[in-house]
């Protein structure tokens, strides 16, 4: 069984962390396009209808990959995770469903509209179909990342007589504390991503000294709204996420940081590695005082450490939610440097002649990718061993009747699909990106539309 469960937990993991590729570019793409629609009706200025229909594009297929690698995670709460489904289902479904009925239908239908209906729609009529869309991929990112903050803290529900877990409460669901400061910390890492993939496709154009123009464009969206997102994804939403672990998941913060004893005036290790055999971080940087100053806002407060909690409540896998924490956190800081020194330069007016700036922003379009993988790792492993926090654990919720053999055999058919998947998704991304948005026309209505 133990075998089983580990397979089942990988199988998720590697389901959810590749579909998350393509969605937090569709989050932050979804707001640039709008952004770019924006600007085209306020200047009268053709260049940003070309770079909206362009990026639409690049959405479209980033976002049928996404739908094709979505559908499979509410199969398998059936398939691989029956008894979670079965206990909690009068909970999750809520949102689940709502995701799929409103939000989702809402993002396709109006995307089709986007792609195909300029012509018939007009110019606010498009506009607004742009909007429609970003309204429709940012509202279903809520509906999930409700249902996973109630994973990681419950309310409104009650328990049932036979053990089952039943909502007393929609709204307590719907607007949990957690699932806010989650939710915006998890559209800003999207739009982080966004950012820089524009910036970058813009820096790769202006050194190949192709379509300058559009090239120059996208780094200026890029690098504005990158600067904007990158700080914002540290403070104030990084920061309230952190401030919530700590009251309401005090173990995971403890192996988030590698701090393994109880004390006052507790610092925040910069660099370390964790040795839980030990209990202790060994070659630690450290900033005095800086852990207590964060999750308390008082330097000289007390923080526990994974000493006060029973071994059995620890996270599973403390070396590795410590360094997907450190990773994520580290990327950040680079990000935040990055696209300020990029802001400064444009608003010399030297960015896009400064080869430096223009290779990091090509360069470092894959980090973001890295960087929110790394959060969510922080965020699912920080809740281990627990499945709900506190009330049910992980190995209470699988499949009992989908053995290590069954499990193996659907991972490995999904590892091969998704390989062909995303070779075809880089193949026509690249595609449409060496042909350019300089030559994107207005689209042509489907026959009969």
């Amino acid at each position: 069984m133990e075998s089983a469960l580990a397979i089942h937990r990988f199988h998720f993991a590697f389901n959810i962390t590749f579909h998350y590729i393509f969605v937090q570019l569709t989050l932050g793409l979804a707001l640039l396009i709008f952004v770019l629609k924006t600007m085209a009706i306020k200047t009268g200025d053709e260049r940003y209808n070309n770079a909206a229909r362009f990026w639409a594009k690049i959405f479209a297929v980033n976002f049928a990959l996404g739908v094709v690698t979505g559908i499979p995670m509410e199969f398998m709460f059936g398939t691989n995770w029956s008894r979670f489904s079965k206990a909690a289902g009068g909970v999750i479904g809520h949102t689940l469903g709502m995701e799929g009925l409103y939000s989702f239908f809402l993002e396709s239908s109006f995307l089709g509209l986007l792609l195909f209906g300029e012509k018939i729609l007009g110019r606010i009529g498009h506009w607004l179909a742009a909007g429609a869309v970003w309204i429709g991929s940012w509202l279903s990112a809520y509906l999930i990342v409700a249902t996973n903050a109630w994973m990681q803290r419950p309310t409104g529900y009650t328990l049932g007589p036979d053990g089952e877990i039943l909502l007393s409460s929609w709204w307590a669901l719907v607007f949990n504390e957690w699932a806010f400061w989650q939710y915006l910390h998890t559209l800003l890492g999207g739009v982080v991503t966004g950012s820089f993939v524009v910036a970058g496709v813009g820096a790769f154009y202006l050194l190949l000294h192709k379509q300058e123009d559009m090239g120059r464009l996208f780094v200026r969206t890029g690098v504005i709204a990158g600067l904007i997102a990158t700080v914002l994804v540290a403070f104030p939403t990084g920061d309230q996420q952190g401030m919530l672990v700590a009251k309401y998941q005090p173990a995971t913060l403890a192996a988030m940081e590698g701090h393994f004893e109880t004390g006052k005036a507790v610092p925040l290790a910069i660099l370390g590695q964790p040795d839980v055999e030990q209990g202790r971080l060994d070659n630690p940087l450290l900033l005095p005082g800086v852990l207590s100053f964060i999750t308390h806002k008082r330097w000289d407060a007390e923080v526990k450490g994974l000493d006060a909690f029973p071994r059995e409540n620890w996270p599973d896998n403390i070396p590795l939610l410590y360094y997907a924490f450190h990773i994520m956190v580290g990327l950040g800081t680079i990000f935040i440097a990055v696209m300020a020194l990029s802001a400064f330069q444009l608003w010399r007016g030297k960015l896009y002649s400064f080869k430096p700036l223009l290779w990091a922003l090509l360069l470092m379009m894959p980090l973001p990718y890295v960087a929110n993988t790394a959060g969510w790792m922080t965020t699912e492993l920080g809740r281990q061993p627990w499945l709900i926090y506190g009330l049910m654990r992980t190995a209470e919720g699988t499949s009992p009747h989908v053995s290590s053999g069954n499990a193996l055999f659907t991972l490995l058919g999904f590892m091969g699909i998704y390989s062909l998947l995303f070779m075809l998704g880089l193949f026509m991304i690249w595609r449409e990106i060496d042909h350019g948005p300089a030559s994107v026309d207005q689209p042509e209505s489907p026959a009969g539309y």
